[in-house]
């Protein structure tokens, strides 16, 4: 008897569970859950994931039914595990880092030296680009001697981490949508003041300008709240 193909969503679901959570974007898609979709509608295969490495294809095959895959090097190569170091002589505190960090792993204000908390860091590497002044450096989690393989994939992770990484990504999400909610909230109100009294804040003098001036802008306030 053929098994019934599971619901797109609730395969997503299973596939999501089975990624390494890094969020580091390699894959192609903005993050785990996007490629996890991805494979489920079959717009993706299952070998563009280089933290979860063979082991991590083999977990997708499994849940897929498709067939076990090397590693499509174009997405990158199966390594061991880093974090980020940031080098505090060089750090100038632009807070770039800070922003693309997708699990909150990295602290520090505005022009002050910035750190980084070891056991949030995924090695996503996606601080590396951003940094201004070339900071920002890997390093390998584990220690082994010259003769010694590092661990890779799966290997080097666990699912504790890749549960941290994920609560952690999903609340740093939720955070930066309340703070752009809250920046649009207060351009919209600053617009909505400024569009209360024109004339005080316009260089234009002509009154039938200044009123065609305001619908249009009003129409536009209009439509962004709709968006």
């Amino acid at each position: 008897m053929t098994a019934t193909p599971l619901p797109a969503d609730v395969l997503a679901a299973r596939i999501l569970d089975a990624l390494p959570q890094t969020q580091c974007t390699r894959c192609g898609y903005p993050d785990c859950a996007a490629y996890a979709h991805a494979i489920a509608a079959q717009e993706a295969p299952i070998n563009q994931c280089p933290p979860g490495g063979a082991q991590g294809i083999e977990r997708l095959s499994a849940i897929t039914g498709q067939a076990v895959l090397a590693l499509n090097p174009e997405f990158g190569l199966e390594g061991p595990r880093t974090v980020a170091f940031i080098d505090e002589d060089w750090c100038i505190g632009c807070t770039l880092c800070i922003e693309a960090c997708p699990t909150d792993a990295i602290y520090g204000t505005n022009k002050r030296m910035h750190g980084v908390i070891e056991a949030f860091c995924t090695g996503c590497e996606l601080c590396i680009p951003v940094c201004p002044v070339d900071c920002i450096l890997l390093e390998p989690v584990h220690n082994a001697s010259p003769e010694q393989n590092l661990p890779t994939g799966w290997q080097a992770w666990s699912e504790d981490l890749a549960q941290t990484a994920r609560t952690r990504y999903a609340a740093a999400q939720s955070r930066r949508a309340k703070s752009a909610q809250s920046k649009r909230k207060a351009k919209a109100e600053e617009a909505a003041d400024k569009l209360s009294d024109l004339a005080k804040h316009s260089r234009i003098s002509d009154p039938v300008e200044l009123e065609r001036k305001k619908a249009l802008i009003e129409a536009a306030m209009a439509r962004a709240r709709q968006s």
